[in-house]
């Protein structure tokens, strides 16, 4: 298997190089050249088997050589092992066609595990068989950061830092990244919003000097492995569903559009997908491209659900690659004048190939609050802000579907307990393997919104 960029500008690469490299020196994403497909009979196996093994044989069709496949499964078996759920993401029914999908059985309590666990021991491998050190800078807008600390804390091969809004994302969230001791681990607050961390992030990447001085690697949903990982899910949801024999919907609540875009591999792959609906809070940069094809940023609205408080969706390019027909001319321009000018507004081509799977529905405040209480008062289920803005999407969307919709509950609601309290007047307590995360000493580091800080950080950092 070979990687490209989106925006053409970059040498084709393999698997552990797409790994390790995160974003492409020409800023684009990586992409696979050609997409490896799963048969219906494969699929319909899925049912029987354990998540891990689903996770080896996915992983295993994008790896190609660059990964033994029995040493995969080893990673697999261990990245999961301390998942609090035999399941690993098991299924709950709500009603006769409604399904949650909990993705919050990890360390950390969000769906960034699935992904961060595997993520962290693949690197581990591969560093060690090249006799390298990394150093990762990863942007957060909640969970990920807390993900990225749980899976590499300790690691010798990595030195992490993570950047975080200051003041825009939950106490709890915050704890998972600043109480971790580990001296590879660093965290930083800084003065600006999500798109502030990273867009810093990116410039990082952008100065090949730099990058190449401090070996620089990035974990965020612009990391292809950690899409690959996110696609398992939706295999083994749907295979439990009657997938390939029946088609499944999914509502996804989605800042970064990383596990939304997930689930487009898995349709690519071979999997049935009626539609996924990308449910998005106020700040619904996604909604507006997908409901009336422009991709415009605004000003990002501090919201209840603030892992998505996001108002440039990084792997949307990729997505755009795809609509445009693997164009990576036209994408490097699309994105190099959405940098520009804050807006790009979609093709023809581009509108019909993304509509045919992807609808959108944007949930407000009370919309969210709503979906908290209804879901606690009719299911008996207390779900975080996020889950709630595609739970309300998923209930009250206006498309005709046939298929069972699985909404992807992507934290446990102990992660914002405030939100959920004033939801539904039960507030939810953290799960007893986490339960000393308040009285955790906790380590941060504050700067600017300024890349020369950063840098600067960085660069003692190691």
């Amino acid at each position: 298997m070979r990687y490209i960029s989106t925006r053409g500008g970059a040498p084709a690469v393999g698997f552990a190089d797409a790994l390790l490299a995160g974003l492409a020196p020409d800023g684009g994403l990586y992409v696979p050249e050609t997409w490896p497909e799963l048969s219906a009979e494969r699929i319909r196996t899925f049912a029987n088997r354990h998540y891990t093994e689903v996770a080896a044989e996915v992983v295993g069709c994008f790896a190609g050589a660059d990964l033994d496949p029995e040493e995969t499964a080893a990673d697999c078996r261990a990245a999961y092992r301390r998942f609090a759920h035999s399941a690993i993401t098991p299924l709950r029914q709500l009603d006769f066609r409604l399904w949650l999908l909990e993705l919050f059985h990890g360390p950390t309590l969000a769906f960034k595990d699935v992904a961060m666990q595997l993520l962290a021991r693949l690197y581990d491998r591969v560093l060690v068989d090249r006799g390298r050190r990394l150093t990762i800078v990863c942007a957060t807008s909640g969970d990920t950061g807390g993900a990225a600390v749980e899976a590499f804390r300790g690691s010798s091969n990595v030195d992490l830092v993570v950047l975080f809004p200051e003041g825009r994302i939950s106490e709890v969230q915050r704890r998972f990244m600043t109480a971790a001791p580990e001296a590879n681990v660093r965290c930083v607050a800084i003065e600006g919003t999500f798109d502030d961390c990273q867009a810093i992030v990116k410039a990082l990447f952008a100065d090949q000097v730099f990058a190449r001085d401090v070996d620089l690697s990035g974990v965020n949903s612009i990391n292809w492995a950690r899409i690959v990982a996110q696609s398992v899910y939706y295999f083994t949801a749907a295979a439990a569903l009657g997938a390939p024999d029946r088609k499944v919907c999914f509502a996804v609540p989605t800042g970064n559009f990383g596990d939304a875009y997930a689930g487009y591999v898995a349709n690519r792959m071979g999997l049935p997908i009626e539609c996924i609906l990308v449910a998005t809070n106020a700040n619904d940069i996604l909604t507006r491209a997908i409901s009336r094809g422009r991709y415009s940023r605004g000003e990002v609205v501090a919201t209840q659900s603030p892992a998505m408080d996001i108002q440039v969706a990084s792997n949307f390019e990729r997505l755009y690659f795809e609509a445009v027909g693997r164009d990576a001319v036209e994408t490097a321009r699309a994105f190099a004048a959405f940098n520009t000018t804050g807006s790009l507004d979609l093709p023809t081509q581009a509108r019909a190939g993304i509509s045919a799977l992807f609808v959108a529905e944007a949930s407000s405040e009370a919309d969210t609050q709503i979906a908290m209480a209804d879901s606690f008062t009719w299911d008996g289920e207390l779900i975080d802000p996020h889950t709630a803005v595609a739970l309300y999407a998923a209930r009250f969307n206006p498309y005709p579907l046939e298929g069972p919709m699985v909404v992807l509950s992507t934290a446990h609601p102990a992660k914002f307990p405030e939100a959920v309290e004033a939801a539904t007047g039960r507030r939810p307590a953290l799960p007893e393997r986490v339960g000393d995360l308040y009285a955790r000493p906790e380590r941060i580091t504050r700067l600017p919104a300024d890349i020369e800080a950063v840098k600067a950080f960085v660069r003692a950092a190691r």
